[in-house]
């Protein structure tokens, strides 16, 4: 059996924190996808996983000798509500690997069968979730955003009981942890103080070693998250991502976008665009993302009021002053993304009116995000390209003021304009998994058993920055019958 080099840090914390439990086995798993160079990063032997031993390692039904299953307890709040126990109802953790550069990595089963966190759930994935989740993980670590990775895909020989019976499938999920805000307050629900101190000094000693040296350690590991998650969301928002289903359980403290479920990225610019069927009142949509990583981040800081002091009078201001830095380090990091997409090199005042104009400008002119600044991109270097951005606004005028005032920005910088056009291209995609794409190759996987158009699509997507002409209209939006919508959670 291929040899999987597992350690296992997290499944020596006490056994409150996890319950062991053994996938359950499928009926004839086949691989339908291997990322061949994780595996190599991983440190394993991916010729030997493209086999049938692969197939039944990545589907649960073979179990590596050096593997020690897992499911995580966890509580979180869902859409503002408080749950108590949430925890893995259908993944499993097999253990952790050290990559070629010494960061250790979780490798997950995800749709592993039933846990004793599976409440009512059976456990199981479908396919179409796996394949959104394969798609859009790697897109975003493509694009350089922080992010679990995808490391296999397999469909089971099962079929799955949804709204319609769907065809079963396992993803096997890479990160550099499962940890989350709603791991902190399943101690803190049951006033489990040990329980949190033990937590917080893993995650500090696995993510956040700097903070160990601090005068106090665990309001430093809060600043610490605070700081990764506000830089994460200003990614987000930097491509037009959307997350969909925010939860504390569903926000990783290793800063890395985690759990990817009614995901999307917007077509037409529109600050509250939510696609998510299940968020009704719009509290995950696109502009909100910010505030609610704020507001979660604060839930964290209440887990960890009895370790940053002994007194929560003195505890409770350090904790609310670091939540109040939040803004600054969000509005910091994403005006830094933004400056760059609009190839500025440096800082002025007046920067943020010309990024919330040309927002105003796009919304009210349905400019489609990727393709707006893809053509700032070209425009950067040649005048001549302004045409195919104006063409991006139904009211192509509107949007001249704009340009004019941009242009004269950047003619404040000394840099030559194809070294900004460069610089411009490498963080504006030109290619991202759009909805109507992903929903196409769903369709094709499970109608036609077709996965020709999965593979096209990811090869597409995870080089994003290149033009690539043969495939020039993958860059394009959905036509008016193509749009989804809406997207599911798949559970």
């Amino acid at each position: 059996m291929t040899r999987f080099a597992f350690e296992h840090t997290y499944g020596r914390l006490p056994d409150r924190f996890f319950a062991r439990v053994s996938p359950t086995p499928v009926a004839s798993p086949r691989l339908i996808r291997l990322n061949e160079a994780l595996a190599t990063d991983l440190q394993l032997d991916a010729a030997s996983l493209l086999s049938p031993e692969g197939a039944e390692i990545f589907a649960g039904n073979r179990i590596p000798d050096e593997a020690e299953p897992i499911a995580i307890a966890y509580a979180g709040h869902q859409f503002g509500q408080f749950v108590p126990q949430l925890g893995d109802g259908r993944a499993i953790l097999l253990g952790e690997l050290l990559d070629r550069r010494g960061i250790r990595r979780d490798v997950q089963l995800k749709g592993a069968g039933r846990t004793p966190f599976s409440r009512r759930g059976d456990g199981r994935a479908t396919l179409g979730p796996v394949l959104r989740e394969y798609l859009v993980s790697e897109a975003m670590a493509a694009l350089g955003i922080p992010t679990t990775r995808a490391l296999a895909a397999v469909v089971t020989g099962e079929m799955v009981p949804r709204e319609t019976f769907l065809p079963g499938a396992v993803l096997t999920r890479v990160a550099s942890s499962h940890i989350r805000i709603g791991t902190f307050q399943f101690f803190a629900a049951r006033g489990d103080v040990e329980g949190l101190r033990a937590l917080a000094d893993h995650v500090i000693a696995r993510h956040y070693p700097e903070a160990a040296d601090k005068a106090s350690p665990y309001l430093a590991l809060l600043d610490a998250v605070i700081m990764a998650l506000a830089a994460l969301v200003a990614q987000w928002m930097s491509v037009g991502f959307i997350h969909g289903v925010m939860n504390t359980d569903n926000m990783s403290v290793a800063g890395e976008t985690i759990d990817y479920g009614p995901c999307a990225f917007m077509d037409t610019y529109d600050p509250e665009t939510v696609f998510s069927s299940i968020d009704h009142g719009g509290r995950y949509a696109y502009n909100n993302q910010a505030p609610i990583a704020r507001w979660n981040l604060a839930r964290l800081a209440e887990t960890l009021l009895p370790l940053i002091a002994d007194d929560q009078q003195q505890a409770l201001p350090m904790a609310q002053k670091s939540i109040g830095t939040f803004d600054a380090h969000f509005e910091a990091a994403y005006l830094a993304a933004m400056r760059r997409k609009l190839g500025l090199f440096t800082q002025q005042e007046e920067d943020k009116a010309l990024i919330k104009t040309l927002f105003a400008t796009m919304a009210r002119n349905g400019a489609d995000f990727t393709l707006t600044f893809r053509a700032l991109s070209q425009a950067a270097a040649s005048q001549d390209a302004e045409d195919r951005l104006r063409s991006l606004f139904k009211d192509p005028a509107d949007c001249d003021a704009w340009i004019a005032g941009w242009r004269q920005r950047l003619a404040q910088e000394p840099q030559d304009p194809m070294e900004r056009q460069q610089a411009m291209r490498r963080v504006n995609p030109a290619y991202i998994p759009r909805n109507h794409r992903v929903e196409a190759v769903i369709a094709a996987a499970i109608g036609q058993n077709d996965f020709s158009p999965f593979e096209k699509l990811l090869s597409i997507v995870t080089d994003p920055y290149s033009d690539q002409p043969d495939f020039s209209h993958y860059m394009e939006p959905p036509a008016a019958h193509e749009r989804v919508l809406q997207t599911f959670c798949g559970t």
